[in-house]
């Protein structure tokens, strides 16, 4: 599970019991980067310099604070500093990865994992980062052999095994992957991605009806996310529902006015036979 907001608080607990403890900073600093707290993250920052500037922990937590303001080349200075303070902290590995994704520099990102793997690797952080690239590369094989090492040492995160059931599906495998991505909804049923995706894989099986359940369960978590009203609406129009379908695409112009074009274009063509569109296409 992702709950940053209780990570958070046992963090800070601990560092109100050990105030002088830098092990652990770099979780806390990651959970506040995850919330967009930048106030207390940059707080947290310059404690942890002015405590130690010598600890890899300290400048993993000031990398994280300027990746949050997407200062991503700032951000590895930071990282590499930390590695260069010490080697084997595989999260400043980690997230050095991370921030080369951002800009997509695969090949640099995939050497920061693999850094991070040889100095541990039960690091599940890097081989979900691995994963992440050969699924962006379509390479879905790949994907999936690395989300699956990232899930047996890491076995209760929800996240994972969404990202698996999604490889599965690329690979072909769609009972498999709704297998994985109810396993996913078991760990946390406030996931919402475990259900857009299970919408995904029952409309490329012809049966909108089972994508369509999916999807209002997605809708009422997530009611303003424009590509889920989008989905409902391309899933509408399959199961012969243009009035309802039309409403959908409607709330998702409203709510995303911006990228339109794809919205419009679907209106459009709402008369028209269905030509067993993908519902993940927005």
């Amino acid at each position: 599970m992702s709950d940053y907001q209780n990570a958070q608080k046992a963090l800070e607990t601990m560092q109100r019991t050990e105030p002088h403890r830098m092990q652990g900073l770099e979780v806390l600093s990651t959970a506040l980067w995850h919330l967009k707290k930048e106030v207390e993250l940059s707080n947290l920052a310059q404690r942890a310099i002015d405590f130690d500037r010598k600890s890899a922990e300290a400048w993993c937590v000031v990398g994280n604070c300027f990746s949050l303001q997407k200062e991503h080349e700032t951000a590895l200075t930071f990282f590499r500093r930390s590695v260069r303070l010490d080697p084997s902290f595989t999260y400043s590995h980690t997230l050095s990865g991370h921030e080369y994704v951002a800009n997509e520099d695969f090949e640099k990102a995939a050497a920061c994992y693999r850094d991070a793997l040889r100095a541990d690797d039960r690091h599940y952080n890097a081989w979900y980062g691995l994963g992440a690239i050969y699924f962006r590369q379509e390479k879905h094989d790949l994907a999936e052999y690395h989300f699956r090492k990232a899930l047996s040492i890491n076995p209760q995160s929800s996240v994972l095994r969404c990202h698996l059931g999604m490889a599965q599906h690329a690979t072909g495998k769609a009972m498999e992957a709704l297998d994985t991505l109810a396993g996913a909804l078991l760990l946390d049923p406030r996931n919402p991605q475990a259900r857009y995706q299970r919408a995904t894989i029952w409309m490329a099986m012809d049966r909108p009806e089972e994508a369509l359940t999916e999807l209002e369960r997605v809708r009422d978590a997530a009611p303003k996310e424009a590509s889920v009203h989008f989905a409902m609406g391309r899933v509408l129009k399959r199961l012969g529902k243009p009035e309802g379908a039309m409403r959908c695409f409607l709330t998702a112009l409203d709510l995303d006015p911006k990228d339109n074009n794809l919205i419009k274009a679907a209106m459009d063509r709402l008369d028209e036979p269905d030509v067993d569109e993908d519902v993940s296409e927005y």
